[in-house]
């Protein structure tokens, strides 16, 4: 009978791993929920996918940069170039609307 209290109470003195804490904390957020409309929070409900446009803005990004740098007279330039280069896409329809004359 001895050894089996010493046996817990090196259990009880053992801290828990942040794995076992993480899955106690999950259990109970799911035990919380009473109904079928409250999901697991692991689960995502919707799966959004770009496509290639972000694929487009990226290489845009780089040669708008790389366009705007090369051609910067200054340091401050060389900044202004970089906030041009996020921001292509905005000049791209301003100059496209302006041409079109809408």
């Amino acid at each position: 009978m001895e050894k089996k209290n010493k046996g817990k109470k090196a259990a009880l003195g053992k801290e828990p791993s942040w794995d076992q804490i993480g899955k106690a904390i999950g259990m109970k957020i799911e035990k919380g929920c009473k109904s079928d409309e409250c999901v697991p929070w692991n689960i995502k409900k919707h799966v959004h996918k770009q496509g290639c446009g972000g694929a487009l803005y990226g290489m845009g990004f780089i040669g708008a940069l790389v366009y705007y740098i090369s051609t910067a007279t200054s340091f401050w330039m060389g900044a202004l170039g970089i906030l041009k280069a996020i921001a292509w896409p905005a000049f791209l329809v301003y100059e496209l609307l302006r041409f079109l004359g809408i």
